[in-house]
């Protein structure tokens, strides 16, 4: 009996032992986020005040252009740390940076204003009034202006870089049938443009500045996020409700391929793969592999709030920003950045 005892503690042990072995093997099994192509290789701990939207990359000064709020932080896009802070907007939004004229673009929407500073000093030299809720800026290099979309009003207005802005104004303004988030311009002479509230990539010739066409972003619907690979003419679309991105042929409109994504989907970027940035915390990475094939490579992981994003395409490095979160005030849905806690999240190729 004694021995039935022992025989039959040592089976009990021999099996707690293989128990704990193989959930130890299976939860240090990989998942794609740990093993794929791409990963968080560090935090930039900027802190501050101020909200954020979209981060512009300057690739060949490494600097990053941060709206924050009010004011706009340049980064340093290899350390994090502050190179100028641009004061003096109310609720801004996004940057374009046009090199050839020396000149940085700030959409304030509040102030219903662009504001313009130098590149070099980063000085405010002024501002430019465009309309209510100016919100996403590109530079379309075919026309040569600097194009700014604001949401509620729905409208596309160009600016020329080289304005004087003592004198000059913005040019015409173009009416585009829906309320625009963000937009894509392919080079060429065509930008595309997202209207949140008709589902729908509104179409728009840059040298006459007039919609030539709409397509439909079904099975994906609220775009928001846009990017575009210029060379193969793909357009990537970022769709909330429901949640998709959307590829899409950028001569005819027609739906390549579709993907599930996370929720609060911001914005898309291209460097190669496709990234499609979400606020709970999901960084999906599409990759096009046989010609016309595309493919979910990997979902990174990132802190929740890291819903717009900045490419490098020299690097392929992507910069999140973000803050801790703390639950929603009374009354509110939407999770609050815990003070000075503001990061930029830097999302790397695997082994850099």
């Amino acid at each position: 009996m004694r021995m039935n005892k022992i025989l039959c503690s040592i089976f009990q042990l021999s099996l707690a032992i293989f128990v704990s072995s193989f959930a130890q093997a299976q939860s240090g099994t990989s998942t794609t986020s740990e093993t794929g192509p791409y990963h968080v290789s560090q935090n930039f701990h900027v802190g501050g005040e101020g909200a954020w939207d979209y981060l512009t990359v300057d690739p060949d000064h490494h600097l990053l252009f941060v709206p924050r709020s009010t004011h706009t932080m340049v980064l340093d896009g290899r350390t994090g740390k502050t190179v100028a802070d641009i004061p003096g907007q109310k609720r801004n939004h996004g940057v374009a940076i046009v090199p050839s004229a020396g000149r940085g673009f700030i959409t304030d929407g509040n102030d219903a204003s662009v504001t313009v500073f130098d590149l070099k000093t980063y000085a405010v030299l002024g501002k430019v009034k465009t309309d209510q809720d100016s919100d996403g800026v590109i530079y379309d290099p075919a026309s040569g202006k600097v194009l700014v979309v604001c949401g509620d009003p729905g409208l596309l207005i160009p600016i020329s870089p080289d304005l004087n802005l003592a004198t000059g104004s913005a040019d015409a303004k173009v009416e585009l049938g829906g309320k625009p988030e963000f937009l894509a311009a392919d080079g060429k002479g065509k930008a595309y443009i997202n209207l949140v509230d008709k589902d729908q990539v509104a179409v728009v010739d840059t040298k006459t500045m007039k919609v030539v066409d709409k397509w439909p972003t079904t099975p994906g619907g609220s775009p928001v996020g846009m990017s575009m690979d210029v060379a193969k003419r793909r357009l990537f679309i970022g769709c909330r409700k429901p949640q998709k991105l959307v590829v899409m042929d950028a001569d005819n409109g027609k739906i390549l391929a579709d993907f599930p994504i996370g929720t609060g989907v911001d914005a898309t970027k291209f460097a190669g793969d496709i990234f499609a940035s979400c606020g709970d915390g999901t960084l999906t990475v599409v990759r096009e592999t046989p010609p016309g094939k595309f493919d979910v490579v990997q979902t990174v992981q990132t802190p929740r709030g890291a819903r717009t994003m900045g490419v490098d395409p020299t690097t392929h490095t992507l910069y999140l920003p973000t803050a801790e979160m703390l639950p929603p005030a009374e009354g509110q849905t939407r999770p609050r950045p815990k003070p000075d806690t503001f990061m930029i999240v830097v999302v790397s190729p695997s082994g850099k």
